[in-house]
């Protein structure tokens, strides 16, 4: 009976660093573009289907605006208290200020991209009274959609620890 030999030990792989790569557009294009092809596909499917595609009221846009203004304020304050006030912030509320951020960015696009789409498909439809609104309300929940996005990327941002010092 011959006995295996044992396979030398591999070297240790290298601790992880922690560290994330911020978000890079490609995602958020995409999701921008498939929410621009829901957006499109949506009124004429709801026109066949029913007859009657939804209207967009301002509380569509209102509410993005809603969100990217919170967005906006909590990259303001959580920027402040990283750069500023060194360990004021736990991890914990770092990491889910990251989450939410990576969050609301990639959904800001869906949103713009289904918005953008929705007023696309109203333009050059003449025979609905609601046309004309409908394609503006949409572009303005785009607008905010998009604005969602950026206060998204710049809570990420904000997120960043600067670099440590490891000479004295």
């Amino acid at each position: 009976m011959r006995a295996d030999p044992e396979p030398p030990e591999l070297p240790e792989p290298p601790p992880p660093t922690g560290r994330l790569r911020p978000m890079g557009p490609a995602g958020l294009v995409v999701w921008g573009l498939i929410g621009l092809l829901a957006g499109w596909l949506f009124h004429s499917l709801l026109d066949r289907g029913t007859g009657t595609p939804p209207t967009v009221s301002w509380a569509q846009p209102l509410t993005l605006l809603l969100v990217a203004a919170i967005l906006w304020g909590t990259a303001w304050s959580t920027r402040r208290t990283v750069h500023h006030r060194a360990g004021a912030l736990p991890p914990h509320q770092a990491v889910n200020r990251l989450v939410l951020a990576r969050a609301c960015a990639y959904v800001g696009a869906l949103a713009a991209g289904f918005y953008l789409g929705y007023a696309v498909s109203w333009l050059g439809v003449e025979t609905n009274d609601l046309a004309g609104q409908r394609a503006f309300r949409s572009a303005c929940a785009c607008v905010a959609g998009l604005l969602v996005v950026a206060g998204g990327l710049l809570l990420e941002r904000a997120c960043r620890v600067p670099p440590e010092d490891d000479e004295p």
